[in-house]
C-alpha cells in the first residue's frame, strides 16, 4: 500500500510539497508554495512536510496582516531548511509618499501637481511616521471622517500654510468641505498606495473599499451678463485685462489663452489672424479635440499688438494668477455671485454664438467641445472634414463685446 503525505506526493523518486495559497493572496505570493523535500524516504518526507505546512500558515498569517509577505525560494535540508521570506511594508509612508511626489512632479502639470500634493500631503501629515503595511483600512475610514471636518477655505489660509490634518481640522471654521472634494482627495490618496502597491511594498490598498457617503453638490458655471462682462472689461486691468477679453472673443480656456507662444499665432491673408491651440513648451490640452486653430477677432488685433515681443504673448500670467485676480475684479465691479468665474468667459462666448443662430456642431468645432449633434457623434466626426475657416471667422465675428460698436 503506497505512502499518503498530505500536500506531498513521489515523483521520480524524490517527495514534492505544493499547497495551493488561498485566492486572496495569489496576485502576492503566487499560485502555490511549492518545495522539494530533497528524500525518497517516506519517513523522512512526512516530517518534512509537517515542517513547510507549519511555515505555510506562518506565511498567510502573516500576508493577511500585510507585514510579512513573500515567495520563500526552495528550502534546503542543511544547515537550514527555510530561506527567509522577503518582508514589505517596512518603509514609512512618509518616505514613500516624498518619492510618489517626485515622480508626479515630473508626470503632471503645475496645478495638477499642486492637488496631487496637498491630498498625499494630508495623508502623510497624519500617517506619515507609520510602516506602511500598519495603515489599516479603519484608519483609512477615519481619515475620510476627519476630512469632512475641514472647512471649505482652509487649505488657502495663510495660516494653514505647513499645517498636517489634525492642526487644519483645529482652525476650520465655517462651511464644510464639498462632498466632491473629499472624493477628489481620498481617490489621490487612494492612487498613492495603489502605486506602493505596485512597487510591492504593500499587500493590498486599504483606501479601495472606503467610500464619501456625502452626496456632491454640483455648482455650475453661469455665463455673466453683457452688463457684468461691461464692466468687467471697462476696468481695462493691466494685468489681466488683455486675456479676458482673448478669452470672451474665442472661447478659449484661461491655460490655453496664458500658453500661447508667439508660433503659435498664424497668419491666414485676407482671413485674418487664427491662433492654433496645441500642446507646447508652456502648456498640454485637457482632450485631444481641445487641438484646433481658433480665429482671433478683428477686436483683438489691438490687444495683439501690445503685448510685449517675446516668446510668450503672456509670460507674466499663469492660470492661478488669472483666475485670483478675476477674483478680485469681480467683487471690485459689484458683480460676484455664485458660479461667476474667469471660466465663465468661456460660457459667455458659447452663448453668444447660440444666440446668434450658430449650430452646436459649428461652435463646438472653435471652442474645442466634443459635438453633442448627433447620438453617433464618433460616426460623424469620422466622416466629417469639419467647418471651413471661412466659416470659423464668421461664426468669431458674430461675437462683440456690449460695449463695442
Amino acid at each position: 500500500m503506497s505512502v499518503r503525505i498530505q500536500y506531498a506526493y513521489l515523483k521520480q523518486q524524490t517527495w514534492l510539497y505544493r499547497r495551493n495559497y488561498p485566492v486572496e493572496m495569489q496576485a502576492v505570493l503566487g499560485a502555490a508554495l511549492k518545495q522539494s523535500l530533497k528524500t525518497g524516504d517516506a519517513k523522512v518526507a512526512k516530517v518534512r512536510a509537517a515542517e513547510v505546512n507549519a511555515k505555510y500558515e506562518e506565511i498567510v498569517a502573516k500576508a493577511r496582516e500585510g507585514v510579512v509577505l513573500g515567495r520563500p525560494e526552495p528550502i534546503r535540508v542543511s544547515p537550514k531548511v527555510f530561506a527567509p521570506v522577503v518582508v514589505i511594508g517596512r518603509l514609512p509612508v512618509a518616505k514613500l509618499a516624498k518619492d510618489y511626489l517626485a515622480k508626479r512632479a515630473k508626470d503632471l502639470q503645475p496645478g495638477g501637481y499642486k492637488s496631487v500634493r496637498f491630498s498625499v500631503g494630508l495623508f502623510a501629515s497624519a500617517y506619515g511616521d507609520r510602516q506602511v503595511a500598519q495603515v489599516s483600512r479603519e484608519d483609512a475610514a477615519s481619515f475620510v471622517r476627519r476630512l469632512g471636518d475641514l472647512s471649505k477655505d482652509v487649505g488657502k489660509s495663510y495660516r494653514a500654510k505647513g499645517l498636517g490634518l489634525d492642526q487644519l481640522v483645529k482652525i476650520s471654521s465655517g462651511q464644510k468641505i464639498l462632498p466632491q472634494t473629499q472624493r477628489r482627495i481620498v481617490t489621490q490618496v487612494g492612487h498613492f498606495l495603489d502605486w506602493v502597491v505596485y512597487q510591492g511594498e504593500l499587500a493590498g490598498n486599504p483606501f479601495s473599499t472606503v467610500r464619501v457617503e456625502g452626496k456632491a453638490k454640483v455648482h455650475s458655471y453661469v455665463a455673466p451678463t453683457d452688463e457684468e462682462v461691461r464692466r468687467l472689461v471697462g476696468l481695462a486691468d493691466p494685468v489681466i485685462g488683455d486675456v479676458l477679453k482673448v478669452c470672451l472673443l474665442s472661447g478659449m480656456r484661461s491655460g490655453e489663452a496664458v500658453g500661447l507662444v508667439r508660433e503659435d499665432l498664424v497668419w491666414k491673408g485676407n482671413l485674418g489672424w487664427f491662433a492654433w491651440v496645441r500642446p507646447n513648451a508652456v502648456r498640454s490640452l485637457k482632450t485631444d479635440a481641445a487641438e484646433r486653430l481658433v480665429p482671433l477677432h478683428s477686436a483683438l488685433t489691438a490687444v495683439l499688438g501690445r503685448r510685449p515681443e517675446g516668446e510668450r504673448l503672456f509670460p507674466e500670467l499663469s492660470v492661478s494668477l488669472v483666475t485670483k485676480r478675476f477674483a478680485k475684479l469681480k467683487v471690485q465691479v459689484g458683480v460676484d455671485r455664485p458660479g461667476l468665474v474667469f471660466h465663465s468667459s468661456r460660457k459667455w462666448f458659447v452663448t453668444e454664438c447660440e444666440r446668434a443662430g450658430v449650430p452646436e456642431h459649428w461652435t463646438a468645432s472653435i471652442v474645442g467641445h466634443q459635438s453633442a449633434r448627433s447620438e453617433n457623434r464618433m460616426t460623424y466626426g469620422i466622416y466629417s472634414a469639419g467647418i471651413s475657416d471661412e466659416q470659423k471667422r464668421e461664426i468669431v465675428e458674430k461675437v462683440g463685446l456690449p460695449w463695442h460698436p
